[in-house]
This record gives C-alpha cells, structure tokens and sequence, in this order.
C-alpha cells in the first residue's frame, strides 16, 4: 500500500476534526476524497503531507511513517493545497527552478522543462507568478508539485480556476499520472471525480461515510430519468411501470422518473405504446454520484 491509515485522529479543543479513521489506499490509480466544507478533508491531507501532527493515530506513507520519518514521507509526496501559496515576484523557471534547489534535484533543467511541458506552461514561463491568471497559478501549484517525481500525489481542488480547455488538459493529465502514482484528488465538482476517479471516498463531521469503487457508488444511485409525453397528465399510472421507484412532476407533461432498473428505458416505451402516447423527450438525468453525496452528507 501507498498509504495505510491507522486510527488517524484531529481534535481541536472539543471539535474532532478528523476522528478516528482508518485507510487502505493502493500504489496507482486516482481516488476521489470528497466531504462538505469542514468535514476533515484539508485537514488529513495536511495529517498526511506532515504540515500537522495528529492528535492520535497514524498513517504510513511510502513505507515511511508521519510520526518518525516526515521528512522521509515529505521526499515521497507532492501536495498541491486549496490556497496555492507561491511567490507571486519570481518568474514562473525561476520559481521551479528554486523549488528544484530545495530538493535538491539532479539534472534540473531538464526536469523543470519536463513539467512545464507536461503542465502547459511553456506560453507564461516569461511572466511573473503574480502576473499569471488563477488557472496558470494552478499550473504552477501542480508543476512543483510534480518537480521531484514524487510517489503519491495530494491534489487539493487542483482545478480551480481552470477554463474548459484548460480543465480537459489537467483532467488527462492527472489520469495519465493515476496509471504510474497514487493519486489523493479533493474536488467539490462531481463530474471532474466522475470523469477521472477509480475509487471515492466520503468523509462527514470527520468519519468516513463511504469507500467504494465509483461505479459501486453509481449503481447504488440508481437511475433519473426525464420524459415528457405528447398528452400524458396523470403520474399516477408511470408508478406502475415495473422497476419505477419514485415520479416527481416537473411540468406539463414532464415527469422524472427514479429507478434502479437498467430496463427502465424500454418499460417506458412499452408504457407509451400500451397507452397510446407519444413519447417527446426521454434523457438521463441522473447525477450519480452528487446523489450519494447528498444521501451520505445530508444533516
């Protein structure tokens, strides 16, 4: 395992930040770690890269422990954090190339133009830092967050601020990088972990809430479906259709339709045959994952 979690624990006063959680999390692949806000994301994260100690417990990162070896766990790990702190009066090679000096990097040109390239920041490597839109200061994050190759990858909303372009470059990029790394990736927007998470994990008021493969997490979702019928006006008959768990109204001759039945769709076809309805509209709706989100999270 890239990182084993033991009984990790924050407390601050009489708030558990994080309490008493425990992780396996293997050598490659992406996992998604979502939570609302102060659910104890940032804060094991923080556990996990040694910028705090833990109240108990422990975790093991690369072999090496937070508690005795963080310097040796620090050599293992790339951290972009939610509020990038960079110097924002350096040049953008300047700057990597400082971060390259502090670990002490052999053959530093070279690996400072590898993540530039990889993370498309030949076009603003003239600029300073500060002169950069938030979209390149991210840029800039995640390339030193990747200068010294690091084994296991904690990305802290790495792509706020990132236009659509940019967004799809960064997406490949980290699941390009989930195929050799371990990569952590805390998000808040659902269909970035959709589009490039093997594993989810869900943490509330500090516990873990969820652990699953993503298509696990979809499956128990179920399905959301939108219909809207030449005439139909009566729902009541659409809750007879086999596998429909729930019908909610949301205009005229509009309906969604919720179901854990992969048939559902041709239940609905059979339903407006049979009753002699034109079927205008019938598209997936379904936010899956956003959906056990909510369930798990809710208050």
């Amino acid at each position: 395992m890239s990182i084993l979690i033991e009984s990790l624990s924050k407390h601050y006063g009489d708030q558990k930040a994080v309490d008493n959680i425990s992780l396996d999390i293997a050598e490659k692949g992406v996992v998604g770690f979502l939570g609302p806000n102060g659910a104890g994301k940032s804060t094991t994260m923080k556990m996990l890269t040694c910028f705090i100690p833990p109240t108990s417990g422990t975790a093991v990162v690369c072999g090496y422990s937070i508690l005795e070896d963080p310097i040796e766990v620090r050599k293992n790990v790339g951290y972009l954090p939610e509020n990038n702190p960079l110097y924002k009066d350096m040049y953008v090679r300047e700057y990597l190339n400082y971060i390259a000096d502090i670990y002490k990097i052999g053959n530093k040109t070279k690996k400072v133009n590898d993540v530039i390239e990889m993370t498309g920041l030949a076009p603003e490597i003239r600029k300073l830092i500060g002169q950069l839109s938030k979209g390149y200061k991210q840029r800039v994050g995640l390339a030193q967050a990747l200068l010294h190759d690091p084994e296991v990858l904690i990305l802290d909303e790495p792509t706020s601020g990132l236009d659509p372009n940019q967004l799809s470059e960064i997406r490949q990029l980290i699941r390009d990088l989930g195929k050799e790394k371990t990569l952590i990736l805390s998000s808040h927007i659902m269909q970035e972990v959709q589009a490039v998470c093997d594993r989810v994990i869900i943490i509330n008021k500090g516990e873990i809430v969820a652990d699953d493969p993503i298509e696990s997490l979809n499956r128990n979702a179920g399905l959301v479906l939108r219909v809207r019928f030449k005439s139909l006006t009566d729902s009541t008959r659409l809750h007879a259709i086999p596998g429909v768990e729930k019908v909610e109204s949301v205009g005229a001759h509009e309906f969604l339709i919720h179901s854990n039945s992969n048939d559902i769709n041709e239940a609905i076809f059979q339903f407006a045959k049979k009753h002699d309805q034109t079927l205008l509209i019938m598209q997936d709706e379904s936010k899956q994952l956003e959906e056990v989100f909510k369930q798990l999270t809710r208050n």
